[in-house]
């Protein structure tokens, strides 16, 4: 279908939708166990080279539970609420990297969120679909919060960005 209508994969503009999930690291690895997340957002691509946007989602840290000869300690889950600006950058047809930068709001109790940063690379897959890696940082006072993802978006294409795409 691509090739019918001479559709080339570069920078995406429209709606995005995103989930992924990883791993933590440092200092909340013995606390979650496994990271979960999704994203929503909009993306604008002033040229085929980067896109601009601006993104929200939730992360959630799923807790460990501990057991000892006595009883069985679960912990709490760990939550934020990112909100960033997102910056892509596409040096070929189906890669990209870039990252986004924001705050993310803590959502549990004693959890007050912190500065937050998700660097990623990308790889095309179809006309708005793609695999990414990424490592979040969300800086909370005094700890850090750390996760390597693998997550899939999907971008719902502007009406814009596919008329520019025909060859």
């Amino acid at each position: 279908m691509l090739s019918c209508f001479g559709i080339t994969l570069s920078a995406q503009e429209g709606f995005k939708l995103g989930a992924y999930g990883g791993i933590p690291l440092g200092d909340f690895n013995d606390l979650v166990g496994l990271v979960v997340g999704a994203d929503v957002g909009y993306a604008w691509a002033p040229n085929k080279v980067f896109d601009l946007g601006i993104k929200t989602g939730i992360v959630h840290g799923f807790p460990e539970t501990f057991r000892d000869e006595v009883e069985r300690v679960k912990l709490p889950s760990i939550d934020f609420l990112p909100v960033a600006l997102s910056v892509r950058v596409w040096p070929g047809k189906s890669f990209s990297f870039g990252g986004d930068v924001g705050t993310a709001v803590g959502l549990n109790d004693g959890n007050d969120g912190g500065f937050y940063y998700r660097p990623q690379v990308g790889f095309q897959v179809g006309a708005g679909s793609e695999i990414n890696l990424s490592y979040s940082v969300i800086e909370t006072d005094p700890d850090t919060w750390s996760t390597v993802t693998v997550g899939f978006s999907y971008t719902f294409l502007s009406a814009r960005t596919l008329r520019g795409r025909r060859r």
